[in-house]
């Protein structure tokens, strides 16, 4: 049997423990390696969702900025054609062309009978308190007796009585020298003597409730669906 010398022996068992440390060290190494490129993939994937984030968050905005521009536009057409419907209001309660001046003048008259016997009805009142423009004055007073007759058959009830202001009227039809005050392009307004129950049948507010009414059938028919 051979024996070793215990220098040789010692050699090898430090170029073993030197080797194995030299393993550990590398294994270290990649280790080390390794998490840092861990890192820089996580830190590069966070930049690149929050890269995604801003741009899903870009064109959100931009998308919501162009759909309130159409809806700002389909807002304005809307409006212009309120405001061209409550101009054609005029044309109810005054007469714009002489050969229709007469016709005009009855018909009015005939529709203001008509709101004053609709808000009696709708008011159920037995006096009540009737505001009209200045300018109305005379056919209203001129309609009252039949006002007061019809609604009595329709109601089955006693003549009201119809206390006409004189002294507060509705605001004069709108022009274009007093275009941001307040205007009422005709109707009345009626109310009971107490004030608290108040009838409001001007052709202005009347425009407004059917405006509201149809505004999604008017929007389906200029832009081919009902805005929410």
């Amino acid at each position: 049997m051979k024996i070793i010398p215990m220098a040789v022996v010692f050699t090898l068992v430090t170029g073993t423990q030197v080797y194995m440390k030299l393993i550990e060290f590398n294994i270290e190494k990649l280790q080390l390696v390794e998490a840092e490129k861990r890192k820089i993939r996580q830190e590069y994937e966070r930049r690149q969702k929050q890269v995604e984030v801003r741009k899903k968050i870009e064109y959100s905005m931009q998308l919501n900025a162009s759909r309130i521009k159409v809806l700002q536009a389909q807002d304005d057409v809307v409006n212009s054609m309120k405001e061209a419907a409550s101009k054609q209001l005029l044309h109810v309660s005054q007469g714009h062309r002489i050969l229709h001046v007469f016709h005009e003048h009855h018909a009015y008259k005939k529709l203001l009978k008509d709101l004053i016997v609709q808000s009696l009805l709708r008011l159920k009142e037995p006096a009540v308190l009737l505001r009209c423009r200045e300018d109305d004055l005379e056919l209203v007073e001129d309609v009252l007796p039949s006002v007061k007759l019809e609604y009595a058959e329709k109601a089955n009830v006693h003549e009201p009585e119809i206390i006409v202001d004189n002294h507060v009227y509705l605001p004069p039809a709108p022009n274009d020298h007093h275009a941001h005050e307040l205007f009422c392009s005709g109707g009345v307004v009626l109310a009971s003597r107490d004030g608290k129950i108040v009838c409001e049948n001007t052709l202005d507010a009347r425009l407004d409730v059917v405006f509201r009414k149809k505004l999604p059938e008017i929007r389906k028919s200029l832009f081919g669906q009902v805005a929410a």
